[in-house]
């Protein structure tokens, strides 16, 4: 009882950058999220996950906007988006970055001119500072500089999804969504790429909220998960408190057969054996 109470406390000490409040989300008759609650700490790299369909992606996009609510409040940055002006939530959009599951990279435009595209929307600059800054952008996610010039039919999985962070970061986002960013990426691609997420964060200052499947992404860059079930948010918190909870989904999905090999590596020492 005493922990949860620090807990509790630690969470009102930090600053929320996302805040959500009796989030309700349909599709005609069927409810998707029912009265969710969710914060999102600045700084942290939050895990979101749940099982295929539950809605993971349905709260990211309603977050975005994209999706309409039937209830609820989202707080971004401070801001309930439903009190601003319509210059405050322009203003307010440029602080968001977004890398969808696919890239959605525009497949007419090469990298740079993908990159430059929130530019062009939100900003009024020189075509030349536009282009160092996408040079820079590429830079920053690991990709070599002659992929500016590249469409994206000419890039692999892993480079689609550097250029498309690349475009996420464009605007110097203070929280950027990702949606399953390791999807369709080799082991070693997928561990590099959470490489990078964490030294984004560290180097940017970035908040990052993650949709995402992969285990070894929740085990090594993740500082909380939470986990959507029933409509709602049935757990968050560390990676302890995900294995100490005991609903079935969660134990099933934390200590099942594919978890098993990672929460014993990580849990034991050079000298425990099974």
């Amino acid at each position: 009882m005493m922990e949860a109470v620090a807990a509790s406390r630690d969470n009102q000490e930090r600053d929320t950058v996302l805040s959500v409040r009796g989030l309700t989300v349909g599709f005609g008759s069927k409810i998707v999220l029912d009265k969710l609650d969710l914060d999102v700490y600045r700084g942290e790299i939050l895990g979101f996950v749940g099982a295929s369909g539950a809605g993971k992606s349905v709260l990211m996009r309603t977050v975005l906007r994209l999706l309409p609510r039937r209830a609820g409040t989202i707080s971004i940055l401070g801001a309930d988006y439903d009190q601003v002006t319509d210059a405050e939530r322009i203003s307010l959009d440029t602080r968001l970055g977004v890398l969808f599951q696919q890239g959605a990279l525009f497949s007419s435009l090469t990298v740079k001119e993908n990159i430059q595209l929130p530019m062009r929307e939100y900003l009024d600059l020189p075509q030349w500072l536009m282009d160092e800054l996408a040079h820079l952008k590429i830079k920053l996610v690991g990709l070599q500089p002659d992929a500016a010039d590249k469409y994206p039919s000419e890039l692999s999985g892993g480079m689609i999804k550097r250029a498309a962070l690349a475009r996420a970061l464009a605007l110097d986002p203070a929280l950027v969504f990702l949606d399953e960013p390791t999807s369709g990426l080799d082991p070693i691609g997928a561990a590099e790429f959470d490489d990078l997420i964490a030294q984004l964060r560290d180097t940017l200052g970035l908040t990052v909220y993650m949709v995402t499947h992969d285990l070894d992404s929740l085990f090594s860059v993740c500082d909380r998960i939470a986990v959507l079930g029933e409509k709602r948010v049935l757990v968050e918190g560390t990676l302890d408190d995900m294995l100490a909870c005991d609903d079935p989904w969660v134990k099933t999905y934390f200590r099942g057969k594919r978890a098993r090999m990672i929460v014993r590596s990580d849990r034991q020492s050079p000298t425990e054996s099974d």
